[in-house]
Parts: structure tokens; C-alpha cells; sequence
């Protein structure tokens, strides 16, 4: 398939630019232009013509009923004079994909409420079929190739006894029991879309997801004994099921974490993205099953100082894998049989930061989206030679502002370190003139920040650059994309050289950048929260604030109240908290609680199930028995581990920017008043506006 030139002209003049907000006339980037920037994803491409599905995210105003982003799915190809919405009138479909012959779209759709089904519409669109009549619904299907059928996840279903202990009132939570697998099932169809058969492939455990091979002969599925998140993490390993004879045999064997997988187009090789061991804290390399002897290599280049993230195969002798190397992505092949690596696209040098792509057969045309520093996110074509065009034109207001300027910069940490990371300048920065300093935590610590666009409703980077400070990301010691010995470095050492390396870029933005020493914030979310309790309290000489966002308090109780309880000994802890109590309590926030001289405030979800909600009350209560004068806590309703409400995210924004500039910027005294505590003249309300759904 080839995505020709008509392609990109429709994009660039069509739907796209009418779906996005208008400039206003502000300079700089506002906190309401950043709330209302939109996203897109969902790519799919038709494996037989030039046609592409792909979705755009607007996120809900401030005076709508409380909910996530809104999703609509877009079609195009060359006989259409702009993209057009995949879904007509009430139908809100999802998960959208073309049948291996090109024909038919299958996606995902709750009609009137009910369960969620696979349903199926032929090319024009103009006709819909149900196909599947799961009694709890299908999470996840796929079509399989050279045949009209097509494989799904659904759970087991409640028994009836149970609906009826629930009508009465008996509808207690067996925490951790009594638990809904997931089940791998296949249905075949005729000509009609009748269902002909169907049957359940998997039982016993939990499936995950799965993939067909090309010949539509073999499905690989994952699987873990429990369907609870902590075994998605860290005991999901791959399966090889024959769909003529229903035999399933274990092909991988993988310790820890497992990213996606995917067969040779000949359906000899089995390619994976996995940790190293379970103790890599996580996806890293790019492993081989031959399937015909079970052997299993990794390509990954040795010593390789970035993470594999994806793999693919570019041909039955090469696979695939799209990596983070420092601050930026690359595209690599590697012969099946082992050898060089070979880079075909390097962000570095386009200064793209890309998504995995899609792309036609003939490894000639790809698809893929990406953001800069200056650019949220966008669509992008690329020839496999060339440098990727943007074929798309999402959030032109982003061009008609004012944006701090972007670098990467490096420094040593306290033991010699080179530690990366990237600085937003207040925009109209001038060398030598002294600045306020926020400073952005990001979480995991299995994670880290790429060159691109940076800013969002808990790091609003280029607002505050707006706003006249100094901005500083950084990837310190544990983030991803080093290499794995990197990333180990924080294993057994929470709070340890990767919160020094924080420490010590204060420091060199102090010394290099014209940080005020004096005027320093910091912020983040999940460990990015651990870091910011870290320097309210033990490094309290550094800032003068903190937000901490669903971060960790106290290691113990944290360890205990976790929904990820083996992923935090395996990859984190390394032993059972009975042989470590000391170190976990001396490496918790409150444990340094007495001494903080910073201004903290404590926000998260009030049904976060990953660092449960007493973590914020663990630090607070600790600050406030200490006399602490200026903490303050902020829970939001329903959210968990992060917000997903377009209500919570507003207030995070605003909330956080008062912080800042009442203590960092304006300097207020920590034993004075307190920033106001209803900030909601700020979230844009219209009191006489009705909201909607």
C-alpha cells in the first residue's frame, strides 16, 4: 500500500484544521490554551488501498459535565475531499480496524448501554452487523488473516447468584478473590456475517492480549494466573495456541515485564520486547523465539544504552524495534540471525519524537505521529529515505504563540555522572539576569523525558516559562532510555543517587542558568511525588515549595497498600520489607517530616489504588503534628492514579500555579497566609451555562 501525495494535501486542508481551536491574542501559551489542546492516535492503515483511520482527543471544557477527553475516529483516502468521521449519528465506536482484505471495518460498540460488542460495516459504511453476543461484553478483538473470522477477549460472566446477592445488598469485596478472568475466544462467519462456530480458546488463567500469525493458523496470547494489574506487570508470558488441533504450549520465558509481540510474516519466528530479568524495572530488549526449535535470542545490541520499546519485523530476515536513546527515539533493524543494528530513522537528526509506525508491506511508506518541543502532537509521513513530512496541522494556535526556548543540556552529578536533561527558558530570556526555577519529577522511576513537547495539565512547562521561570525536566539516575545498568541504579537505593542527581541539577541550573537559589519549586507525580515529599522535607534546603501529586510518603505502608506489590519488591525493593525496615523507613518523607521548611502541597486521587490516598494523608498529618505552617491537601472524587476528569486536571493546573507563584515567585513567608483555597474564578465557568454531557 502506498500513501500518495493526495493523501497528505487532504489532511493539510481538511478536517483537522476546522477541529482545532482558534489563536487568541495572548503572547504566551495560557493555561486555557493548554487545557484545550488536542491529540490524536488510533492509526490504521487498509492493507490492500491508500486509506488511513486515525483519532483525534479534544478534551472536554470547563463548563461540561465532569469526563475524559472526547474521542472521534476519522477516515481518509483519495476519493474523499477531506477526512470524514468514521461513526455516524449515536454510534461511538472505537478501537476501529480493517479486515485483512480491505473490505470491512470491525470496532468495538455498546449499543443503548448494553455490553460492548464486535461489530462490523462494510466499506461505504452505510451498513452495521453485530457479531459477537458475549453476555459480559468483548474488551479486545482482531481479525484473522485469509479467513472471515476473528478472535476477542471477553470475561467470564457473574452467575446469577451473584446478581441476586447484589440486588439484596450482599455485594460484598473479596479483596484479591474471587476475580474475572479474561478469556481468549474465536468466531468464524459466512458470507452474510452469520456466525457459524464459536469457542473458547484459553481457560484457567487470564489472557491479556494476543496476536495472529500472517497465516491465520496460530494465535500467540499472554497469560497470568490472576487477572489483577501486578500480574500484567510482572507474570504475563507468551503462548502458542494451534488453531486446528487447539494445542497450546509456552514459548516465552521471560522474567518481569513484557512488552508487545509480533510473528514473522513467514510465521517461523516470534519476535518480543521484554526486560532483560525481573529485576530490570523495565521493557528493554528485543528477543527472537524460533518457533520450529523454541530457542530464543536477543538482538539487543550489547550493552545497548537506550531501551527497545516495540519490535515489528521489516522482513522474515530483519526484525524491527523502535527504541529511547537519551532524550530521543530511534527506528533500528536487526538480522534475525543476530549482528549490527542498523538505524533508519533517528529523532536525533530529524528532531521528531515518533510513535511506533505503521507501514505498507513494502517497508517503503510509513505513518506515524510525533511532537517537537514547539508541537503537541501531529501526523507524519515518511519514505523510508527522506526526512518525515508533517501531513497534518493539529493546534495551529501553538504557532501563534510565544514559547520558551528548548534545549538539552547535561551536567555532573556529585560522583561524576553525566546526567541529561532539558531546559525551557523563560520566554525573553537574558543571559545573566537571575530567574525562578521550577523543577518537573517524572514518575516510574521507569520513564523519562524525550525533546518534544513537554507541557501538560501537571508539568505546564511552557506556561510557567510564560510566566517567567526557568524550567528544568530531568532524567536522573533509574530513568529509562541509558541503558539497563542506568536504570538499575536505583534498585535497593530508593531516594538514593537519583534524588541526589536532582539535587545536583538545582545546583547547575543555580550555578550555569541563573536559577535564583532562593526561588526554587518542584513538582511531579508518583515517584515524581516521592521526589517532591523527598525535598519538602530531607531536601528541604533546596526548595521553597513542592506539589506533590499522588506521591509516596512512607515506604512501609506504601509497600502494603500497593496494587502492584511484586513489581515494587522485584524491580524496586529487591528484598521483603522484614529484611529492610530501617532503610524504607529512613528513605520516606515522613520520616524527615519535623525538619521541612517548604511550602507542600499535597494533591491526588481519592480512589488511587497504586499509591493509595493515606500516603498523602501520612505526610500531611506528619507536617501538621510538626506545626508545619504551610501544607496543605487536596483530594479529587473518583480519580485514581492521575486525573482523568477534565475538572481534576484544571484545578491541578491552576492550584499548582498559584503555589508557585505565591511562594517561589512572590516569595511569601511559609509562616504567613496560605494561597486562597478556592481557586475556581480561574477555571473559566460560565455560572448561567448549563453543562453536557
Amino acid at each position: 500500500m502506498k500513501l500518495k501525495s493526495q493523501l497528505i494535501a487532504l489532511l493539510l486542508s481538511g478536517i483537522l484544521l476546522t477541529l482545532s481551536f482558534q489563536a487568541n491574542s495572548q503572547d504566551v501559551l495560557s493555561p486555557a490554551d493548554l487545557l484545550q489542546l488536542e491529540s490524536m492516535g488510533g492509526l490504521e492503515l487498509n492493507p490492500v488501498k491508500d486509506e488511513l483511520i486515525f483519532s483525534v482527543s479534544t478534551p472536554r471544557g470547563p463548563n461540561e459535565d465532569p469526563g475524559g477527553s472526547r474521542i472521534e475516529y476519522f477516515r481518509d483516502m483519495p476519493s474523499y475531499p477531506s477526512p470524514v468521521p468514521l461513526f455516524s449519528g449515536d454510534v461511538q465506536g472505537r478501537s476501529p480496524q480493517y479486515s485483512p482484505d480491505g473490505e470491512h471495518i470491525g470496532f468495538l460498540y455498546a449499543e443503548n448501554g448494553k455490553a460492548t460488542q464486535v461489530w462490523v460495516m462494510d466499506a461505504s459504511g452505510s451498513h452495521m452487523k453485530k457479531l459477537t453476543q458475549e453476555e459480559s461484553g468483548v474488551s479486545s478483538f482482531k481479525w484473522q488473516p485469509g479467513k472471515k473470522g476473528i478472535a476477542y477477549l471477553s470475561s467470564s460472566s457473574v452467575s446469577a447468584r451473584e446478581n441476586e446477592l447484589k440486588k439484596r445488598g450482599y455485594d460484598f469485596i473479596y479483596y484479591e478473590e474471587n476475580l474475572l478472568n479474561n478469556h481468549l475466544h474465536m468466531a468464524w462467519f459466512d458470507d452474510q456475517w452469520k456466525q457459524i462456530s464459536t469457542w473458547q480458546l484459553t481457560d484457567g488463567a487470564n489472557a491479556w492480549d494476543f496476536e495472529f500469525n500472517h497465516q491465520g493458523t496460530q494465535l500467540a496470547v499472554t497469560l497470568s494466573p490472576q487477572n489483577l494489574i501486578d500480574h500484567s506487570y510482572m507474570f504475563r508470558r507468551i503462548y502458542l495456541i494451534d488453531l486446528e488441533t487447539g494445542h497450546m504450549k509456552q514459548v516465552s520465558q521471560n522474567e518481569g515485564k513484557l512488552g508487545n509481540y509480533v510473528f514473522s510474516p513467514n510465521g517461523k519466528y516470534l519476535a518480543y520486547a521484554a526486560a532483560l530479568n525481573i529485576n530490570d524495572h523495565a521493557v528493554s530488549q528485543a528477543f527472537v523465539i524460533d518457533l520450529n526449535s523454541g530457542s530464543i535470542s536477543n538482538l539487543s545490541p550489547e550493552k545497548f544504552r537506550g531501551h527497545v520499546s516495540w519490535v515489528n519485523w521489516k522482513d522474515d530476515e530483519h526484525v524491527l524495534f523502535h527504541a529511547s536513546e537519551g532524550v530521543y527515539p530511534t527506528l533500528n533493524t536487526i538480522p534475525v540471525k543476530g549482528g549490527k543494528r542498523k538505524i533508519v530513522l533517528n529523532g536525533a537528526e530529524c528532531g521528531i519524537i515518533f510513535s511506533p509506525p505503521r507501514f505498507d508491506s513494502d517497508f517503503q511508506d510509513f505513518v506515524f505521529t510525533g511532537s517537537t518541543p514547539g508541537d503537541y502532537i501531529n501526523l507524519y509521513r515518511w519514505d523510508g529515505k527522506n526526512d518525515p513530512e508533517k501531513i497534518s496541522k493539529l493546534n495551529p494556535v501553538l504557532q501563534e504563540k510565544k514559547l520558551g526556548k528548548q534545549e538539552v543540556i547535561s551536567y555532573q552529578a556529585r560522583d561524576g555522572q553525566v546526567i541529561e536533561g532539558i531546559l525551557i527558558h523563560p520566554v525573553d530570556y537574558e543571559a545573566g539576569k537571575s530567574y525562578p526555577l521550577i523543577v518537573y519529577v517524572h514518575g516510574g522511576p521507569e520513564s523519562h523525558h524525550s525533546n518534544g513537547w513537554l507541557s501538560s495539565y501537571g508539568t505546564p512547562g511552557q506556561v510557567m516559562a510564560g510566566k517567567g521561570y526557568l524550567v528544568l525536566y530531568l532524567n536522573y539516575r533509574a530513568s529509562t532510555g541509558y541503558g539497563v545498568d542506568f536504570g538499575m541504579e536505583g534498585f535497593m537505593d530508593p531516594a538514593g543517587t537519583e534524588f541526589d542527581d536532582i539535587a545536583d541539577g538545582i545546583e547547575w541550573a543555580i550555578r550555569d542558568k541563573g536559577a535564583d537559589p532562593e526561588r526554587v519549586g518542584l513538582a511531579g507525580g508518583s515517584y515524581g511525588g516521592y521526589a517532591s515529599g523527598w525535598f519538602a522535607t530531607y531536601y528541604t534546603r533546596y526548595v521553597k515549595a513542592v506539589c506533590m501529586f499522588v506521591g509516596i510518603s512512607n515506604n512501609i505502608s506504601k509497600r502494603g497498600t500497593t496494587d502492584i506489590p511484586y513489581e515494587e519488591l522485584y524491580v524496586h525493593s529487591g528484598k521483603k520489607l522484614e529484611e529492610q525496615w530501617q532503610l524504607d523507613l529512613e528513605r520516606s518523607p515522613i520520616y524527615w517530616a519535623h525538619q521541612s521548611k517548604t511550602a507542600t502541597l499535597i494533591y491526588g486521587g481519592a480512589a488511587d489504588t497504586r499509591v493509595h490516598p493515606s500516603q498523602s494523608f501520612e505526610l500531611y498529618r506528619r507536617m501538621k503534628m510538626n506545626d508545619h505552617p504551610a501544607v496543605r491537601l487536596v483530594q479529587y472524587p473518583g480519580e485514581g492514579h492521575g486525573n482523568s476528569k477534565q475538572v481534576g486536571q484544571i484545578d491541578v493546573l491552576y492550584r499548582q500555579m498559584e503555589w508557585f507563584d505565591w511562594y517561589v515567585k512572590d516569595l511569601h513567608p511559609l509562616d504567613g497566609p496560605m494561597p486562597r483555597l478556592d481557586v475556581s474564578d480561574r477555571y473559566g465557568l460560565d455560572w448561567n451555562y448549563t453543562p453536557t454531557p
